[in-house]
């Protein structure tokens, strides 16, 4: 790798997870709204659900520092316990984690009343895979609050946070030109961040509107008034 790049590498920040940074829109306003105020009464379980790097982890990450949760690891197997017993907890990537009698103790934990857990997955529990019976029911009545696919507005927010992750400044008329052109995607987002990071960074030139162009292989005409592709 060459000197530029390796430089670059160091000075990419760690994610920054903090509520303000968080970009609040239609399409995920409810559930700010509803993860802002939970738990009304003190405990329970909440499963936060939406798309893949749509925001569930940078949500979920701002409510542990408000409510001082403990950010919980799978244990090793489906029947060991989750090392948690008082206070508020949560679980990324829930729906990834083994569902069985460990985590039919995990929820049964969060009905305690000095007790709350948050949970985050791609889909609702309600299509979780299960090992135990029981358990299936408890994951049917679980409250869910859903994200949306990122609008025009948080995938904005979310590209000037990606390019200020590796200490990027975009330029105003790239960050318009992406949100135009690219797939409405915290996915796309990021590829595309990353792939004008990388080409820059080999070819000596700055991250613009048209390396944009070059790495989309667009050749229509670029209207800023033109609707989305």
């Amino acid at each position: 790798m060459d000197l530029a790049g390796q430089l670059r590498l160091r000075l990419e920040r760690e994610a920054n997870f903090s509520r303000e940074r968080f970009i609040v829109s239609d399409c995920n306003r409810d559930a700010v709204r509803m993860i802002d105020g939970w738990p009304p009464h003190g405990s329970g379980a909440l499963a936060l659900i939406g798309p893949k790097g749509g925001g569930k982890t940078h949500l979920a990450m701002a409510w542990a520092a408000r409510t001082r949760a403990r950010v919980l690891s799978p244990p090793p197997t489906a029947t060991a316990e989750w090392a948690w017993s008082s206070g508020a907890a949560v679980v990324d990537d829930a729906d990834a984690a083994d569902h069985g009698e460990g985590f039919f103790h995990l929820l049964n934990t969060a009905s305690r009343p000095d007790c709350c857990l948050l949970l985050t997955g791609e889909t609702p529990p309600n299509q979780w895979t299960v090992d135990v019976p029981d358990l299936r029911s408890r994951l049917n009545a679980l409250p869910v609050v859903e994200l949306g696919e990122p609008d025009d507005a948080v995938l904005r927010g979310l590209l000037i946070k990606l390019f200020e992750d590796r200490n990027i400044r975009p330029p105003a008329d790239l960050l318009a030109y992406l949100v135009r052109r690219i797939e409405r995607s915290a996915a796309a987002a990021r590829a595309i961040v990353k792939a004008l990071d990388e080409a820059a960074s080999a070819e000596g030139r700055p991250v613009s509107r048209v390396l944009a162009r070059q790495i989309l292989q667009d050749e229509t005409e670029d209207d800023p008034g033109a609707p989305r592709p």
